[in-house]
């Protein structure tokens, strides 16, 4: 369910980032949930990648932040 649920999160605030900065910091949380979750799976693969879409979100977030990107 926790999976699932991250997931949703994830393509739901990814969809919605256009509207506000604060839905490109909501996905990348819910990357690092996913993360956690691959982690916690045993399929570490999917916990790194995870992560570093978290760590690239909260780049732009934080861009987005500083009026770099709009």
């Amino acid at each position: 369910m926790y999976g699932a649920a991250v997931v949703t999160l994830m393509m739901v605030f990814y969809a919605l980032e256009g509207r506000s900065r604060w839905f490109t910091f909501a996905f990348a949380m819910a990357c690092f949930g996913s993360s956690l979750y691959g982690w916690l799976a045993g399929t570490w693969p999917f916990g790194v990648v995870e992560a570093v879409w978290g760590i690239v979100a909260l780049r732009k977030w934080h861009a987005r932040r500083d009026g770099a990107q709009g």
